[in-house]
């Protein structure tokens, strides 16, 4: 499985969690005299004793505040990337680079390694090697950086090392692409709990990467806040819907299977796999005018937890042959559930999406939507075929338009001292 998280002396268990909690003095009170006495009682509350008014002032209130959780550290290193089978993050930015013209197979290794270094660096909470505001390395906030190779940085290195899906996705009838969001010839995904360690660690990657490449696009993702929900809870998109019910589980055979190959799906390269990143803008104007009742049977889960409509919770499996008092299928056969559902189960991906809102055009509301990204061990096997029925048929697609695509492919990880990518150089 992927590599773990690494947690600095006295973490807690929990692996998004470090260190014990860290109070903030508070300052005492002076008492001059039976007058200053008085007036601090009066200014603190009359309700309390002499003796109250010591303990108060020798006593630290608790404070949630107080429990700091941005020493939570995962590994860079291991067989497997980090940030695919890691629990998600609050805050992602996806950023695409293209090779500048002209880059050689040893300027595409030179990158590589530059970057895992400081990768490596930022992820264990220690400044890059040119970073000149090193203070902001300090928080590492689970930060992870993974690697994904385009069509054009495989041609660079070695052709024959490239799968057979690694290119775009097929055209789909619903599909309105922007090349500022598809595309490109190196994807870093980096994610943490808080914004601040990303925005720090895109700065000091797109710096490492300047010689070499150029910014294609750069789409920035949320989640809830980091601990305002409980650990494993569903993420939900902007539509309130929650998003990512079916995924496998992590550690478990089906995410094996899924993410890293299996049976007969093997991966492009041992511990390596893909992901599909496709950015949908989702019409929350018109989605405005669908009374609850509609938002559901367009789903086909309720709103309330993610239960499918024959069910009761979230994970409970959707009985299609269930039909209404008037003959009509509870879960439609047009429903989102429906058409994402595959026959082969084979046919199955593991989603690990993002929010996102951007600032509106003129006399717009809202310019959001999701960050649509899913891992699978083989792009055509897996996730193509669910495209495909979604373009033909989905409830949903009145509400959302992918304006965004790309495909990218995922080395295995790599050890200390070494570099993400290495084995295509071999």
């Amino acid at each position: 499985m992927s590599a773990g998280d690494q947690r600095p002396a006295g973490a807690t268990a929990d692996s998004d969690e470090t260190g014990a909690p860290r109070k903030l003095p508070r300052r005492g009170l002076l008492f001059g005299g039976a007058a200053a006495g008085l007036g601090a009682l009066a200014a603190a509350g009359a309700h309390l004793s002499g003796a109250g008014i010591q303990q108060a002032a020798n006593t630290a209130a608790a404070d949630p505040a107080d429990n700091v959780h941005g020493g939570g550290v995962v590994a860079f290193y291991g067989d497997r990337q980090a940030g695919i089978t890691t629990a998600a993050q609050a805050h992602g930015v996806f950023v695409a680079l293209d090779l500048r013209p002209g880059t050689t197979r040893s300027g595409v290794r030179a990158l590589l390694r530059l970057l895992s270094d400081d990768a490596a660096n930022l992820c264990a909470g220690q400044q890059a090697l040119a970073d000149t505001e090193g203070e902001l390395a300090r928080v590492p906030a689970r930060l992870t950086v993974t690697f994904g190779f385009g069509p054009g940085l495989v041609a660079a290195v070695d052709p024959a090392r490239a799968p057979g899906w690694l290119q775009p996705l097929p055209a789909f009838s619903v599909d309105r692409l922007r090349p500022e969001f598809s595309h490109g010839d190196l994807l870093l995904q980096i994610c943490a709990d808080d914004p601040l360690t990303v925005a720090h660690a895109q700065r000091m990657l797109l710096k490492d990467s300047r010689s070499f490449a150029t910014v294609r696009w750069v789409q920035t993702g949320f989640r809830r806040a980091y601990g305002s929900e409980k650990s494993g809870t569903t993420m939900r998109n902007l539509f309130g819907q929650v998003d990512g019910t079916s995924n496998p589980a992590p550690d478990s055979t089906d995410h094996e299977h899924v993410v890293w190959g299996g049976g007969d799906i093997r991966p492009w390269v041992d511990n390596g796999t893909s992901v599909v990143i496709r950015r949908i803008a989702m019409n929350l104007d018109k989605w405005d005018e669908v009374d609850r009742v509609g938002r559901e049977e367009s789903m086909g889960r309720r709103l309330s937890n993610g239960a499918p409509l024959t069910g009761t919770r979230e994970h409970d499996e959707p009985d299609f042959k269930v039909v209404s008092k008037l003959g009509f299928p509870v879960i439609s056969d047009v429903s989102h559930l429906r058409r994402a559902r595959p026959e082969d189960s084979s046919q199955r991906i593991f989603r690990r999406a993002y929010n996102y809102d951007a600032a509106p055009g003129a006399g717009g509301v809202s310019d959001s939507g999701l960050i649509f990204v899913s891992f699978q061990a083989d792009v055509d096997r897996q996730f193509t075929p669910i495209q495909r029925r979604l373009d033909e048929m989905d409830m949903l697609n009145q509400w959302t338009t992918p304006v965004g695509s790309a495909v990218f492919a995922i080395p295995p990880g790599c050890r200390e001292g070494g570099f993400v990518g290495e084995g295509m150089f071999a």
